[in-house]
């Protein structure tokens, strides 16, 4: 029996983690794709979405940025409105986002199936408005796909534990395949003249980072005075605060530093791919450079993805110079790595669980 699935996603990492389970969705049921708009991306053009085979979003909700309550409510009154008029058999939602939280709580009210990709993340930092989607985004869903085991156990420990799924980790699925596809469309190294296994990747966005002077400052001071060649793509609002620091004109004057526009994604993952090593407060790079091997030192003191870390494959550095400093100079991982997010068969997996809500 075909289901009617909606589908809620509302940034452009949340397409990317789509597009695998989209692929497989739609071989045997019918998605209708709901962009909340919470993130506005001048990439996100038609462009963006032939090139990296995602399917357009059926409606956008346009909510544009705002305060969490204001955004978030925005998103209820258009999420509730689609799903009266779609009236879809269950409603899919990924990872911590507010459109994740509006998306589930809308179907919730209504009664209608949530299904949670990416559910059981945990960084116990409450301060952190993701912390907060997620853990009420697993308290109100139906059925709870986790990347690892280690999400599994979180929901175990909440008492949380029908509906749970090992699945595995579609964002490893959506790594395996763009890798390719960014082997066979992107020249951003060339065109950065730099080699494979020469430079370090940075990328700097977290409001803890960018928004406290001090923090920012040692980040910056550090990667200037570790004599690497640095690519460093960098995001409006931390432009913002380069700029209001005086810090901009350092890194810009440093000759080994290259402070670039933000690339697409295809771009994005060539460079991950070929960094000697990343340095990084994204959850989603952390991620991605596991996926390929590659080094990591992440600008926080905590992650949701705690195997990559016992893995000896990330380091935790906080915004502190002489550990980020410390770490870009001696941090080597082992040479092994285990399996914790699946085979890259995860949207098959949760694709059959939900054939089996018929």
């Amino acid at each position: 029996m075909s289901l009617k699935i909606l589908t809620v996603v509302g940034a452009r990492p949340q397409f990317i983690k789509a597009a695998p389970v989209s692929r497989a969705l739609r071989r045997e049921h019918n998605e209708f794709l709901l962009h909340t708009g919470q993130h506005y991306d001048r990439n996100m053009s038609q462009l963006f979405f032939e090139e990296l085979e995602i399917p357009a979003p059926d409606l956008n909700l346009e909510i544009g940025s705002g305060p969490h309550g204001e955004q978030t409510a925005q998103m209820l009154v258009g999420i509730e409105r689609v799903l009266q008029e779609q009236k879809p058999d269950r409603v899919l939602v990924y990872g911590d986002t507010n459109s994740t939280l509006a998306g589930a709580l809308a179907a919730a009210k209504l009664n209608i199936p949530v299904d949670h990709i990416e559910a059981g993340l945990r960084s116990f930092n409450m301060t952190m408005p993701e912390e907060v989607n997620r853990i009420l985004t697993d308290r109100i869903s139906d059925q709870l796909f986790c990347p690892t085991a280690a999400a599994v156990a979180h929901l175990r420990r909440e008492g949380i534990t029908q509906g749970v799924h090992n699945t595995g980790d579609v964002m490893y699925d959506a790594a395996l395949h763009f890798a390719r596809l960014a082997g066979e469309r992107s020249g951003i190294l060339e065109r950065l003249d730099v080699a494979p296994g020469g430079y370090l990747l940075a990328t700097c966005h977290r409001p803890q980072n960018t928004d406290d002077p001090a923090a920012l400052a040692a980040i910056v001071r550090a990667l200037a005075d570790s004599g690497e060649r640095v690519i460093f793509p960098v995001h409006p609002r931390t432009t913002g605060f380069l700029r209001r620091d005086g810090l901009l004109e350092g890194l810009e004057g440093a000759g080994r530093i290259s402070v670039i526009e933000p690339v697409g994604y295809l771009e994005m993952i060539q460079l991950e791919r070929h960094a000697r090593m990343i340095v990084t407060d994204s959850g989603g790079v952390q991620k991605e450079a596991y996926f390929y091997r590659v080094p990591c030192i992440t600008l926080r003191e905590e992650t949701e993805w705690v195997e990559t870390v016992e893995d000896g494959w990330n380091l935790l550095a906080g915004s502190d110079y002489d550990r980020i400093l410390g770490a870009i100079r001696t941090f080597s991982p082992p040479a092994q790595q285990t399996a914790h997010y699946g085979d890259g068969h995860a949207s098959e997996a949760i694709v059959h669980l939900l054939d089996g809500t018929v």
